[in-house]
C-alpha cells in the first residue's frame, strides 16, 4: 500500500471517529431527563430511607441509658434480696445481656426478659438458674415470641391441630394447614397469623416441643375446630370432590430447659421465692 493510501485511510479513521463525537451530545440529550428522573427517584429513596432509619438510631441505647436501665429495672427485681446474697454476675451472661440491650431495649418484652435473666444471675440463691445459652435465646426471639413464653408461663400446655385432606381411599393425605391454635389470640401477640412460625421458632430454640399426643379435654380442640376462620377453610377444602377433611390433634409442650427459662427470665424475679 502506498503512503497516499496509507494517509487516506488515516483520514477517512478520522472522519468517522470526528462524527462519531459529534453523535455523543445527541444520544446524552436523549438519556438526560431520564437520567434525570432517576436522580430524582434516588433522592426520594434515600430521602425516606433517611427517615425510616432516623428514629432507629434514637432506639440504640448508650451507656448512659443501661446504667439506668440497670439500676431501676433490676435492682427492684432484687429488692426482696439480702444486699450481702447480691452478687457481681459471671461475665459471659452480663456483658452479652447488658450488649444486647443496646439494641433490644427499647422492645419492652424483650428488655424485661433481659432484666430478669441479670436479676436471676445476682442472686446467689438463684444464679444457678442463669444459663448462659439464654442471652442468644433472647436474641433470636421476636416480642411476639416472648409474650407466647409469658403465656405458656402462665397457662400451661396448649392444644394444637393440623388440618390434613385425604385425597384417596388408601388413606394418603396433605397437610394443609400445620400447627393452628389459639395461642397468637390469647397471647395478645400483634401478628396472631405467624404463631405457627413463633412456635417453630420456640422448637428451634429447645424451649418448647411439639410431641405427637394430644390433650385430654375435648374442649380445648373444640375451641379451635369451632373457631369461624378454621371453620371456613375445613368446609371449602371439603368441597374438593373425592377428598375428606381430616384434624391431627397435637399440644404444645414446654422442655425442661424452657421451665427453667422461664423461671429465669419470664417470671418477675420479684415476684418469686428464692430457691
Amino acid at each position: 500500500m502506498s503512503g497516499n493510501e496509507n494517509g487516506g485511510a488515516i483520514g477517512e479513521t478520522a472522519k468517522a471517529v470526528a462524527e462519531l463525537a459529534k453523535s455523543v451530545p445527541i444520544y446524552q440529550d436523549a438519556i438526560q431527563p431520564a437520567a434525570k428522573e432517576a436522580g430524582k427517584s434516588l433522592h426520594l429513596v434515600t430521602r425516606a430511607v433517611n427517615a425510616a432509619l432516623t428514629p432507629v438510631e434514637g432506639l440504640v441505647w448508650g451507656v448512659e441509658r443501661i446504667r439506668d436501665f440497670v439500676r431501676e429495672r433490676v435492682a427492684a427485681k432484687l429488692e426482696n434480696v439480702p444486699p450481702e446474697e447480691v452478687q457481681q454476675p459471671k461475665p459471659h451472661i452480663a456483658v452479652p445481656a447488658i450488649e444486647a440491650l443496646r439494641y433490644t431495649g427499647a422492645e419492652s418484652e424483650l428488655s424485661e426478659l433481659y432484666a430478669n435473666l441479670l436479676a436471676t444471675s445476682m442472686d446467689k440463691a438463684t444464679a444457678y438458674r442463669a444459663h448462659p445459652g439464654f442471652v442468644d435465646m433472647i436474641k433470636n426471639m421476636s416480642p411476639d415470641e416472648a409474650k407466647l413464653m409469658r403465656f405458656l408461663a402462665t397457662s400451661g400446655n396448649q392444644p394444637l391441630v393440623n388440618i390434613k385432606l385425604v385425597v384417596n381411599d388408601q388413606g394418603h393425605f396433605r397437610i394443609t394447614h400445620r400447627h393452628i391454635s389459639l395461642i397468637g389470640i390469647k397471647a395478645g401477640c400483634q401478628y396472631p397469623p405467624l404463631a405457627a412460625n413463633y412456635l417453630d421458632n420456640l422448637v428451634r430454640l429447645g424451649l418448647i416441643a411439639i410431641p405427637e399426643r394430644y390433650l385430654t379435654r375435648d374442649e380445648v380442640y373444640t375451641e379451635i375446630e369451632e373457631f369461624p376462620q378454621i371453620k371456613q377453610i375445613r368446609e371449602d377444602l371439603g368441597k374438593q370432590q373425592g377428598c375428606r377433611v381430616e384434624i391431627d390433634r397435637l399440644s404444645v409442650e414446654l422442655t425442661d430447659l424452657g421451665k427453667q427459662f422461664i423461671r429465669a427470665c419470664v417470671i418477675d424475679k420479684a415476684a418469686q421465692e428464692r430457691s
